[in-house]
């Protein structure tokens, strides 16, 4: 177990994310698919690939004490420091942690889910890192998004959502190929950080109903460093400097 104490804790307004342990710290992507996430009759949750904590706190601050929350991961230190963070949360009661892949445990569990989600890895090429626990978590060779859907496919409750976080062009591949699996987009939000830029990520929610799906976007900046008004009613609840 390797331990980066110069790195602190992110502080967010009812929760704080230790984040020394793990290769992927906090950032933007998470925080964004976790308070964007539809939780309108949610109970049951899976985090899948749940690194820090930080997507399964999210949901917790926002459906509180009744909130049934499985967070799983194959790393070791993620799951130590999720543990960590889970029990310093004002929410610990509604956790529960699973080391291993979400393949064992797709074949292994018996639940079904209300809303699964994940910010998965989504490089499939290119060059690998000397850091093996970065390429776990940012490429899909032990999580590829066959085996991701695959697992999602039986452990998604018919009435259930899945939602995902994941670069444009990848966003739109896994969209073609999760029909294979039952599941069509419902709800699309494209996130730009800036007018002018081009789309740089899609969260996506799925459903076990094939319709005409609801799109828009979501600017995060105006002009220059300022955010914009709609970015900050979308992570008021979390960030302290909202």
């Amino acid at each position: 177990m390797t331990r980066d104490f110069n790195v602190q804790p992110f502080k967010f307004k009812k929760f704080s994310v230790a984040q020394e342990l793990v290769t992927m710290k906090v950032g933007f992507d998470g925080v964004l698919v976790g308070a964007w996430a539809s939780i309108d009759g949610v109970n049951t949750v899976l985090d899948i690939g749940t690194g820090s904590g930080l997507i399964a706190l999210i949901i917790a601050q926002r459906i509180g004490e009744n909130a049934n929350i499985h967070a799983i991961d194959v790393d070791k230190n993620s799951i130590l420091q999720a543990k960590g963070n889970f029990k310093n949360s004002p929410w610990a009661s509604v956790f529960t942690l699973h080391h291993q892949s979400i393949q064992d445990f797709a074949r292994t569990f018996d639940a079904k889910y209300d809303l699964i989600i994940s910010n998965p890895p989504f490089f499939t090429g290119g060059m690998m890192s000397e850091n093996d626990a970065k390429n776990d978590a940012r490429h899909t060779i032990k999580l590829p998004h066959g085996d991701l859907l695959l697992a999602v496919d039986r452990l998604l409750h018919d009435k259930g959502k899945l939602v995902l976080i994941l670069p444009y062009l990848q966003g739109l591949r896994f969209m073609e190929i999760s029909q294979t699996y039952r599941l069509f987009a419902s709800k699309i939000t494209e996130v730009i950080s800036k007018q002018g830029k081009t789309v740089e990520r899609l969260m996506i929610e799925f459903s076990r109903t094939k319709k005409n799906h609801f799109q828009n976007q979501l600017l995060v900046y105006e002009e220059g460093t300022q955010y914009t008004e709609e970015y900050k009613a979308l992570t008021k609840d979390f960030y302290l400097n909202f």
